[in-house]
């Protein structure tokens, strides 16, 4: 005979608690859902400041601090061989740079080798981006062929441009002698230095502009093209009046970054050298700033007139930005 176990209703408690659940885990558990909330809320909120403080951190230890360092140092009067004794002259190294005869001819060789790499370079990336901007078979393919320079290293590049450019032996003089040109000495003459050291930045950098450019002209609506078509204009006119206009933005966004990397050019100048020096040609006839400032610090030991050239290039830098800034401003207002 089946046994009938009754078991009888635990009591309620006085003040509506539900049964079986006392009030004091419904108080945990109120707590533990705050205790999360707040801890999400710090989450979201400094999460991203966390992801982003690795660059700040690495900035902050190789950036800051030796623009810092060498600012402090550029109003001392120390060596390479003794960094740490440090004797106070002011601004005796910034008069001493400007009265220097070296220092004004590299600011000229780096303001030429800048024009002369600058300028055939943006139009030359200019005219392959139009070209690759229409529908071409292996488009793709072109693309990375006008990449692989910018991703070859300098000193492969260098002494690659330092075997065409060989006086007695090179094919720049062997094409040139072919069509009843003499030899050009072209790393002991001054402008052919020049020119030479410059082909190897144009090398290294129009694909990389060409599909700046070429990206630029893809975001330009295609309605401005068939307007211009129909009003009879030819591909020509069409580039001049519809895609120069929309590309002034990008076009001053690269000549403010080639700007700026004329201006710091170091390595190609350096391994062009056939003495493999900082003095840039046995003249100084292709010596750059950077080469300057490499044989001040480096070669003469010289670490507060470096750091002043340092400085000095910087504050060029702060100008080509505030001009690039007012050339901004202008064309947005009159766009």
């Amino acid at each position: 005979m089946a046994t009938r176990h009754d078991t009888a209703a635990p009591p309620v408690k006085e003040g509506g608690a539900a049964p079986g659940r006392p009030p004091a885990d419904a108080e945990a558990a109120r707590k533990k859902r705050a205790r999360l909330s707040r801890r999400w809320q710090r989450d979201m909120r400094w999460s991203p400041y966390a992801f982003v403080s690795p660059f700040f951190l690495l900035f902050l230890a190789f950036g800051l601090f030796p623009l810092l360092y060498t600012g402090w140092a550029s109003l001392h009067q120390v060596e390479l061989t003794a960094p740490t004794d440090m004797s106070w002259v002011g601004l005796r190294n910034y008069t001493r740079i400007f009265d220097d005869d070296f220092f004004w001819n590299a600011a000229k060789n780096t303001l030429t080798i800048g024009i002369i790499s600058t300028v055939p370079q943006l139009l030359m990336a200019m005219g392959l981006a139009h070209i690759l901007n229409y529908k071409l078979r292996g488009s793709t393919f072109y693309r990375v062929v006008m990449l692989a320079p910018y991703a070859t290293s300098i000193a492969a590049a260098s002494l690659v441009f330092v075997l065409l450019f060989g006086r007695d032996y090179g094919m720049i003089n062997w094409v040139l002698n072919t069509v009843g040109i003499d030899h050009v000495d072209w790393q002991n003459d001054k402008w052919p230095s020049q020119i030479a050291v410059s082909s190897i930045i144009i090398w290294r950098w129009t694909g990389y502009n060409a599909l700046i450019y070429l990206a630029a002209m893809q975001a330009i609506p295609q309605d401005l093209y068939e307007s211009a078509a129909l009003d009879g204009a030819s591909r020509w006119r069409q580039f001049l009046h519809v895609t120069l206009p929309s590309l002034r933005p990008t076009i001053l966004f690269t000549v403010v970054v080639s700007t700026i990397g004329a201006s710091q050019v170091f390595g190609e100048p350096l391994l062009f050298d056939a003495n493999k020096g900082a003095s840039g040609g046995s003249q100084h006839q292709f010596q750059t700033l950077g080469l300057y400032l490499y044989e001040q610090g480096w070669i003469n030991q010289h670490l507060g007139r470096a750091s002043a050239i340092a400085w000095t290039m910087f504050l060029i830098l702060i100008v080509i930005g505030i001009v690039n800034y007012v050339i901004s401003r202008r064309l947005r207002a009159s766009s």
